[in-house]
């Protein structure tokens, strides 16, 4: 299979990172096509932690291509910190490319994120502050600079002096007169970018060449469908797109090349900041989700809101991804749980309905229609690999009927199941479903 995309199906944090890493293990090439060091992926290799921003999960496996896509914005000096702890770990001689296409964060980007948020008062997203949504609005605005001006000290001051003289205006309409150092911007970037140059390359160019010899490439997305600022639940969005069409716009292959869509999903679902979440959980089963799942924000810290597993919401990311399969993470967390619930329709204004809306009014508005199902018992994370191991039916019971409930009502097959953050805590299916075409409502 020459090129697989993996999105995030739900509000992000849906165990990507693991996700990604368990798949690349077949791939040659794995490249991530949108967000900035806003994402966050844990992964666990060769029983290391490694807390990924910038970089693509699939970096710590010798040999793999890892590429930052065009459609990414990229703060130079946090990829090479994250660099250095790689390499600090014993990670070297892995093979990074870098889009020229790609976006840069400045620190006026910083800046902005913060006036912005604070000038939005009960309309803020709940952004990670760390100027992404400013990077990506210049971008369109056309003020933007790239991984490759960072080559050209001539170009890169000239842009820098166009974007210092309005983003101080800027500052200052929105309650701040920040100041900001051309001189010191500018030896600070061009210095980054020589130490980055042998790594910014046409990835574009690079991709076209890995299908032209039918190498494997893993597209790595961030976030999740629902935080996609055109199908998510705007304006409480991030500021690119997380949805698989953006594999191709935001790493310059065309969509015909791509081959098989899996969407991650967590047993239940989170989301961080602001906005509507009609499952959310605000009593003792949400904090326990909390504690037993350690729901918190890889780049924040943030505690996670927890609550049941949302089939409106995930059939809506189903739809807008074109989904092949689901990835289901974290069933291991629902253990001990006596009963479960799934929100299968919502009720809003007295009407019953199954599409998810698009006004966040609505949103708020709605009652989730709960199916019941049995829960499993409790087991310990040793216990839960040593089942993995065995397949799928060596799981519980009630554990295999959730899957197969969540699978018949959305439709789409399951082929990946994660019991824990161990590699070997998972039950791969792909084996059993990737015979022919996928099979879509």
């Amino acid at each position: 299979m020459p090129v697989e995309v993996v999105v995030g199906a739900q509000w992000g944090d849906e165990g990507k990172g693991k996700v990604v890493d368990y798949y690349s293990e077949g791939a040659d090439v794995v490249a991530r096509f949108n967000g900035g060091d806003n994402a966050g992926h844990t992964i666990v290799f060769r029983d290391r932690e490694f807390k990924f921003h910038l970089l693509p999960s699939g970096i710590v496996r010798r040999g793999v291509w890892a590429v930052i896509g065009n459609g990414v914005a990229v703060n130079p000096e946090v990829l090479l910190r994250e660099l250095s702890e790689l390499e600090a770990k014993g990670i070297s001689g892995y093979r990074l490319f870098i889009s020229e296409r790609a976006q840069v964060i400045m620190p006026y980007h910083l800046v902005l994120d913060g006036l912005e948020e604070a000038a939005k008062g009960g309309m803020k997203a709940g952004t990670t502050k760390r100027g992404i949504g400013p990077a990506y609005s210049d971008k369109v605005a056309r003020f933007g600079i790239t991984m490759g001006d960072l080559l050209e000290p001539g170009l890169l001051e000239k842009k820098l002096k166009l974007a210092v003289s309005v983003k101080g205006k800027l500052t200052a309409a929105l309650g701040e007169n920040a100041r900001f150092d051309l001189k010191g911007m500018l030896e600070s970037y061009l210095e980054m970018g020589q130490k980055l140059r042998k790594h910014i390359r046409n990835t574009s160019g690079l991709l076209v060449q890995a299908l032209e010899r039918k190498k494997h490439i893993l597209m790595e997305g961030a976030q999740g469908t629902l935080l996609d600022p055109d199908h998510g639940t705007y304006p409480y969005v991030t500021s690119s797109n997380a949805v698989a069409g953006a594999a191709s716009t935001g790493s310059g292959i065309g969509p015909r090349s791509i081959d098989w869509v899996v969407g991650v999903t967590k047993a239940y679902i989170t989301r961080v900041g602001e906005g509507p979440f009609p499952t959310e959980l605000r009593d003792d089963i949400g904090r326990h989700i909390r504690e037993a799942g350690a729901e918190y924000g890889t780049t924040t810290g943030r505690p996670r809101r927890c609550g049941w597993l949302d089939l409106v919401a995930l059939s809506h990311a189903v739809d807008v991804n074109g989904l092949d399969a689901l990835a289901v993470t974290k069933l291991d967390v629902l253990g001990g749980l006596r009963r479960l619930n799934v929100a299968v329709a919502y009720k809003i204004d007295g009407g019953r309905t199954t599409s998810f809306p698009a006004s966040i009014d609505r949103l708020a508005r709605a009652e989730p229609v709960y199916r019941e199902l049995d829960g499993w018992e409790s087991l310990k994370p040793a216990e839960w690999t040593a089942l993995a191991g065995r397949g799928l039916g060596a799981l519980p019971d009630a554990a295999r009927e959730y899957l197969d409930f969540i699978g018949g009502e959305l439709g789409v097959p399951i082929e990946l199941v994660s019991l824990g953050p161990a590699r070997e805590a998972t039950i791969d299916l792909r084996g059993e479903l990737r015979e022919g075409p996928a099979q879509r409502p």
